[in-house]
């Protein structure tokens, strides 16, 4: 006990050096959580951006190429699924629901899906959970919108504003539907998903505002049914999710979609390939780890520099300890408690720190990256990584611990020249 209050009076006396060697470590402390909470929720957010869907079909390409062009709208597939097909395979015994979407035009930057209701009803995230309106309610005319939550906010968008459809994706849009604009019915409310980026409108849609006779023959048309008058007749579709009554059908209509002799279609699973996507962004992972690890040795090792230089600086307070009774062996815990403090408080106010950033940062992940952050107590593996750098500072700490024990009292009375 005495040697501790002596250690806390002795870092007090080196306040200046001490606390920056603190936050140092502090720092150091926080990105390390930072990154690896971080690396947790993305994985999550990414995981979580489509659930309950059993398949994922669009024209033949490689697994993540068609993951990512229909669920992420990254990239685009070379070929489009033709009507006939789809309505041939949903129509199989099992398939509980099917939602078609087709992809291809956008408005200021943001993709735009032609879908059907059945897209609002089914259509899952996260651990299955089903979308919901903030404010408004889903398309029910062929010239109306729904918005992910993002677009509304970011461009400023309210209920029964005008729209205007370009074709072509990105900021890339060659031209401008201004003949057929569309109103704005709908506002859903935030998800973590590339949802939030989207505008949702109506599959009879596409084809009205790119000039197709079988939009405009349901333009309005009360005398038809409402939900095939948002549907239309579509020549082709851009891919289209699938939910089966049982996993067994799962597997087997993905067999036969993948041996469909009319069309080179392709069914994935998108569980799987969210796994295999993830398997292949690990060295991201370890490059983050490596790069934290990194930032905690040289934060470590600058504790070290600076405990040496205060020791050579002390060697008159140690042999003034030393010639009042102190023991070699006290001078070495002496110093070891110094280190272990140190390397505690920086550990203290790192963590601080972590929760600081989350609380700041958090909206800022969610609406820019689509990383939902999730704030919560340290769990048992960030707890491991703060007990590794405890350990850590504590052996560091031993080096000038050593060089303590070592000196004489005649070296440290001394006067050197």
């Amino acid at each position: 006990m005495i040697l501790a209050k002596l250690a806390y009076k002795s870092l007090l006396n080196r306040r200046t050096s001490v606390l920056l060697t603190l936050f140092t470590i502090a720092i150091s402390v926080m990105l390390l959580l930072s990154v690896e909470r971080i690396r947790i929720d993305a994985k999550s957010s990414f995981s979580n951006t489509i659930s309950g869907t059993d398949l994922i079909v669009g024209a033949r390409t490689g697994d993540i190429q068609l993951l990512l062009s229909s669920v992420f709208r990254i990239g685009h597939t070379n070929n489009n699924v033709s009507w006939q097909s789809y309505e041939y395979i949903t129509s199989q015994r099992g398939v509980k629901w099917s939602i078609p979407i087709s992809l291809g035009d956008s408005h200021k930057g943001q993709a735009v899906l032609g879908t059907t209701l059945d897209y609002f009803s089914h259509y899952r995230f996260a651990k299955k959970q089903s979308l919901s309106f903030n404010k408004g309610h889903a398309f029910s005319a062929i010239n109306e919108v729904v918005l992910g939550s993002d677009v509304a906010t970011a461009l400023g968008y309210k209920l029964n504003d005008s729209i205007v459809i370009s074709h072509g994706m990105g900021n890339t849009s060659f031209h401008h539907h201004d003949d057929n604009p569309f109103k704005v019915v709908g506002i859903l409310n935030p998800t973590g998903t590339p949802v939030d980026k989207t505008l949702h409108i109506p599959l009879a849609a596409i084809d009205l505002i790119h000039g197709n006779n079988s939009g405009d023959n349901h333009d309005h048309d009360h005398d038809h049914d409402e939900h095939n008058s948002l549907i239309g007749h579509p020549k082709q579709i851009t891919a289209f999710l699938m939910g089966f009554k049982s996993p067994l059908y799962t597997l087997q209509i993905r067999r036969n979609i993948n041996q469909y002799k009319k069309e080179a279609l392709l069914g994935i699973m998108p569980t799987v390939t969210l796994k295999e996507l993830w398997q292949m962004l690990a060295i991201v992972e370890k490059v983050l780890m490596l790069f934290s690890a990194v930032i905690v040795l040289v934060s470590l090792l600058g504790m070290l520099t600076s405990l040496l230089a205060n020791l050579s600086q002390r060697r008159r307070e140690l042999a003034i300890l030393r010639s009042v009774g102190a023991r070699p062996w006290q001078l070495f815990t002496l110093i070891s408690i110094e280190s272990l403090f140190t390397t505690l408080l920086g550990c203290i106010v790192g963590c601080a720190l972590y929760y600081l950033a989350l609380f700041t940062g958090g909206s800022y992940l969610q609406s820019h990256a689509g990383i939902s952050v999730n704030i919560a107590m340290l769990s048992s593996y960030e707890l491991t990584l703060i007990g590794v750098i405890m350990i850590a500072g504590f052996i560091i700490g031993l080096i000038p611990a050593t060089r303590a024990y070592f000196y004489s009292l005649s070296d440290g009375m001394s006067i050197k020249t």
